[in-house]
């Protein structure tokens, strides 16, 4: 029952997602980050006739309550990654519904399809910006549910090859989609020291930003720096770690320049305008973002959406058997907005 598609909707709007549409975000004071891409989550890629994704989602029970998944019912998983939270719904809509479900790594979709190949489901090659395009392809007006987990995967830790593992020799790239965009290791050649400050502080909250950013530049005028490994090695001799604390010293580093290149900030505002148009009235939007950057982002797009309805006054956050079940859950908030019929969608982009 699965298909899958390489998405690229045709338009003249630069406000779908194109490495050619501008980049930037603005980005209010830091509040703390609690991103949680540290070398425990680092690993090999599964082996061969080994499970397809090592990843477990986050939040399992309270996204299916949040989304309210019954038979009949179309919902749409933004960020498929391991296929976790779509296997979980698809079964649920069942008889005569069906979980859409996209992703920006087309690695990841192929990887996935695999395990929801006996459900009800349709997966695309897709930045979540674009899901009212796929959804127009699958000739579906308006969903039950939409879910964005923005957390990064531990497939994609487990990824050697694009350095998202500080532990890896592989290049610095951090592209979700690496046929678009620039890789990270060109960022870091090319910014002057002042940009790359700023990029640090701005998306990684990172106070000792301007230490890092000169230290940079002083090691690639001595030799390039190419690998996640280097990087990180450089600014862990930069950012003393914390006694007590588990997060990595580079995270916050790796943090920014992985939401610089793949423009995360921007796409997820774009989809907080575009993505209530696509709920039925009851319909729920439900995202679960990992930092201060996204929450913050999403919070104040819910509250100030005369289409949307906030069900979550205050994020929901795992439980303690969870987070002692999957570490990487611990930073999870999980908010939740509920389509209303007050407002038209008329001068939103859709």
């Amino acid at each position: 029952m699965t298909s899958q598609v390489d998405f690229d909707p045709e338009s003249p709007r630069d406000e779908r997602s194109s490495d050619t549409a501008a980049s930037g975000s603005t980005v209010a004071a830091a509040e703390g980050n609690d991103d949680d891409t540290t070398d425990r989550a680092a690993g090999e890629p599964p082996a061969a006739g080994s499970p397809a994704t090592i990843h477990i989602p986050v939040m399992q029970r309270e996204v299916v309550a949040a989304m309210d998944a019954r038979p009949g019912a179309v919902l749409v998983d933004g960020t498929l990654g391991g296929g976790g939270h779509t296997r979980m719904l698809a079964p649920l809509v069942l008889p005569g519904g069906q979980v859409i479900a996209v992703d920006r790594d087309a690695s990841a979709v192929a990887r996935t399809l695999e395990t929801v190949r006996d459900l009800p489901v349709q997966a695309f090659a897709a930045n979540y910006a674009d899901i009212p395009e796929v959804l127009e392809h699958c000739g579906i007006p308006l969903v039950d549910g939409i879910l964005l987990d923005l957390g990064l995967s531990s497939d994609q830790l487990a990824d050697r090859e694009r350095g998202f593992s500080y532990q890896s020799d592989g290049e610095l790239d951090l592209r979700f989609d690496t046929s678009t965009g620039q890789p990270a290791w060109l960022l870091v050649q090319k910014l002057s020291e002042v940009h790359l400050a700023d990029l640090i502080y701005q998306y990684g909250e990172e106070r000792l930003s301007r230490r890092i950013a000169r230290r940079i530049v002083a090691e690639r005028q001595r030799v390039p720096i190419r690998s996640a490994l280097q990087l990180a090695t450089l600014v862990r001799q930069c950012v003393p770690r914390s006694k007590n604390h588990s997060i990595d010293p580079a995270t916050r580093t790796f943090q920014a320049l992985r939401i610089a290149v793949n423009e995360e900030l921007k796409w997820l505002e774009v989809a907080l305008r575009r993505l209530p148009a696509c709920l039925k009235p009851g319909g729920k939007l439900v995202i679960i973002s990992f930092h201060s950057l996204e929450d913050r982002l999403v919070k104040n797009a819910f509250r100030d959406d005369p289409r949307l309805d906030v069900v979550t006054r205050k994020p929901l956050r795992p439980l303690d058997d969870e987070i002692d079940e999957n570490f990487r859950a611990r930073s999870s908030r999980l908010r939740v907005a509920q389509r209303n019929d007050r407002a038209a969608d008329d001068i939103y982009v859709r």
